[in-house]
């Protein structure tokens, strides 16, 4: 069973930064793509950035320019890196696949107050 373990959330005020990570099962790092979601309370899971094995990478409209994602092939490691922080990212964090999702994980807290 692949288990997805997220990582660095944290409070942080409006503006601040966070870095998120995910180790990834190796037997499917090298080969996937993968994403990073948020689910808000009330709201549906949304899918916030995503980046292929070849490190193309993709975001939503509402966090671009503000979130990077990337992986680390040596550490089977993908990252968030949040900065510009507004009270609306405020949610749990989840990686997944992009197009083949594995069982969720706990995910991460992410709570942006001042």
């Amino acid at each position: 069973q692949v288990q997805l373990v997220e990582s660095g959330g944290g409070l942080v005020q409006p503006g601040g930064s966070l870095r998120l990570s995910c180790v990834v099962p190796r037997s499917i790092f090298s080969s996937t793509s993968m994403g990073w979601y948020r689910q808000a309370p009330g709201m549906q899971r949304e899918l916030v950035a995503s980046i292929t094995h070849g490190d193309y990478t993709n975001y939503a409209e509402s966090v671009k320019g503000r979130f990077t994602i990337s992986r680390d092939n040596a550490k089977n490691t993908v990252y968030l890196q949040m900065n510009s922080l507004k009270p609306e990212d405020t949610a749990v964090y989840y990686c997944n696949g992009r197009y083949i999702t594995y069982a969720w994980g706990q995910g991460t807290q992410v709570t942006v107050s001042s």
